[in-house]
């Protein structure tokens, strides 16, 4: 049957993020589709953030597009454009390579639930806030390429 039983599929909190910055994503919990589904060209992850907690650092992908749509609660997508309420049925779509590092952060008192859908990338990632940049094939670093 195509229907996900959620219940059904192992939720975690895991990051790979440096210590230094896993703090902000502790109360956020997600369930990876794509294994479970079978699906293999795209991955999509049912997400849950608790109170206060963030999405992932502010961050832009060069080789993925990423769509995220909210389900339930609220968050605030912190973008370069600014703060913009996302709500029930709100999308934001962010094409790879833009350079337009993002973040969704729940700022209310209610957990906020959200599907995000991309592909598994082996493409760099930038953080613009932090000292801190995945490169492909080398994992987490600083941006000068130093190991944590």
């Amino acid at each position: 049957m195509p229907k996900l039983d959620l219940d059904q599929i192992p939720q975690t909190n895991a990051t790979g993020y440096p210590p230094e910055f896993a703090d902000k994503v502790r109360g956020r919990w997600y369930r990876r589709l794509a294994p479970a589904s079978g699906i293999v060209d795209f991955g999509a992850s049912h997400v849950v953030l608790r109170p206060g907690a963030w999405s992932s650092q502010r961050h832009w992908h060069e080789e993925e597009d990423e769509l995220v749509v909210m389900i339930s609660g609220e968050a605030v997508l912190v973008d370069n454009d600014g703060r913009t309420p996302m709500r029930a049925g709100d999308i934001a779509a962010f094409p790879k390579n833009d350079g337009n590092g993002h973040v969704l952060v729940n700022e209310s008192d209610r957990d906020c639930v959200y599907v995000a859908i991309g592909r598994p990338s082996a493409s760099d990632c930038h953080y613009p806030d932090i000292d801190m940049h995945l490169f492909n094939g080398e994992g987490f670093r600083r941006k000068d390429r130093s190991a944590f």
